[in-house]
C-alpha cells in the first residue's frame, strides 16, 4: 500500500510539472499584452507630460525646452495657490462628513432592520450617476431655491461651497456605505460576545471593538473619499464653474470656487500659450495628491489591529 501511494504521489508531482512548464514557457506571451497597454496607455503619456511641463508648447510636437520657468509660474500663480487651498478645505469637510455619514448608515442597516436591502439600493445609487449629470440637477435644485432670496450658486461662493460639499455627500455616502456594511460584517460574532459577557455596554462595545476592527474599512473609505476630493472636476465645473470671479490690484482673476483639477484644466486650455504652466501644474497635481494620500494610509494603517 505504501509503495502504491508513493508512485501515485509520484506521478502526481510529476504531472504537476508537467503542467507548469508550458505555462512558465509562455509567461512572458501572457505578460507581454498587459504590460504593452501599461507603457502605452501610462507610463509614456506620464513620462511625455512630465517632460512637457518643462517646455513652452502649443502643440506637442512644437515644445520648446525652458527648463523650471513653468514651475516658477504655477507656484506664483494666485489662482492656483487659491485653489489649492480651497481644494484642501472641500477635501477636509467631505472627508470628515461622507464618511461619518456613511459609518452611521452601515451600522444602523447591519443592526438587522426591516427592508435593509431597499436601503442599501436607494443609498447606492447616487452613485451609479455621472458627475456631469449630478451636477445639472443640483444646479437646478439650488437655483430654484435660492431664487426664492434673489440670489444664486454662483453669485455666492459660500453658497458654491455648501453645494458642493452636499452634492459629494449625495453621491459618495452610499458607495462609501458597502465598504463599511463589509467592514461591519467580518467583524467576529465571539469578539461582540466577550464584550457583552464583560459587562460593556453598546459604546465601549462600538470604540473598543468594532471600530479597531473595522479600521482596514476606515483606511480604504477615506483614502478614496481624500483623492476623490482632490481630483473632483465635471461636478465642480457644472455646478460653478469657479465662479464668483474677484480681481487683484494686479489685474489677476481669482475664481472663488474653483478647485485644483479646474484650475488645471482652466490654465491648459483658455490660453494657448500658458500649455506649458498647465502641465507642471498637473504634474505638481498629481505629487501633492500622492504625498497626501501616501501619508493619509500611514496614518491610519498603523492604527488597524491584527487579527
Amino acid at each position: 500500500m505504501k509503495a502504491k501511494q508513493k508512485k501515485q504521489n509520484r506521478s502526481s508531482a510529476v504531472n504537476s510539472r508537467l503542467i507548469r512548464r508550458p505555462i512558465q514557457r509562455c509567461f512572458a506571451l501572457f505578460l507581454l499584452p498587459t504590460f504593452a497597454a501599461f507603457c502605452i496607455g501610462f507610463l509614456y503619456p506620464f513620462v511625455h507630460g512630465l517632460y512637457l511641463s518643462f517646455c513652452r508648447f502649443t502643440t506637442t510636437s512644437s515644445a520648446q525646452w525652458v527648463g523650471l520657468q513653468n514651475y516658477q509660474k504655477a507656484i506664483s500663480d494666485p489662482g492656483f495657490v487659491h485653489a489649492f487651498g480651497y481644494t484642501a478645505l472641500v477635501a477636509v469637510t467631505s472627508l470628515v462628513l461622507i464618511n461619518v455619514l456613511a459609518f452611521a448608515v452601515a451600522f444602523a442597516l447591519t443592526r438587522g432592520i426591516r427592508g435593509a436591502n431597499i436601503f442599501r439600493g436607494v443609498f447606492f445609487m447616487p452613485n451609479l450617476i455621472g458627475g456631469i449629470v449630478l451636477g445639472y440637477i443640483w444646479t437646478m435644485i439650488y437655483d430654484g431655491i435660492l431664487a426664492h432670496y434673489n440670489t444664486a450658486l454662483v453669485l455666492n461662493s459660500t453658497y458654491g461651497y455648501w453645494g458642493l460639499i452636499i452634492l459629494m455627500c449625495w453621491q459618495q455616502v452610499g458607495y462609501m456605505m458597502i465598504i463599511y456594511i463589509a467592514g461591519f460584517q467580518s467583524v467576529p460574532e465571539d469578539m461582540l460576545e466577550a464584550a457583552k459577557i464583560d459587562g460593556a455596554n453598546g459604546w465601549q462595545t462600538l470604540t473598543r471593538v468594532t471600530i479597531p476592527t473595522v479600521m482596514p474599512s476606515i483606511t480604504i473609505c477615506t483614502f478614496l473619499t481624500l483623492t476623490n476630493s482632490f481630483k473632483l472636476f465635471d461636478q465642480n465645473l457644472v455646478l460653478t464653474g469657479g465662479q464668483p470671479f474677484s480681481f487683484l490690484p494686479d489685474g489677476s482673476v481669482i475664481r472663488s470656487t474653483e478647485m485644483l483639477a479646474l484650475n488645471i484644466y482652466n490654465t491648459f486650455y483658455l490660453n494657448a500659450n500658458s500649455r506649458g504652466v498647465g502641465q507642471a501644474k498637473a504634474v505638481l497635481f498629481f505629487v501633492l495628491v500622492a504625498a497626501i494620500a501616501l501619508i493619509q494610509l500611514r496614518a491610519t494603517r498603523t492604527k488597524e489591529v491584527q487579527q
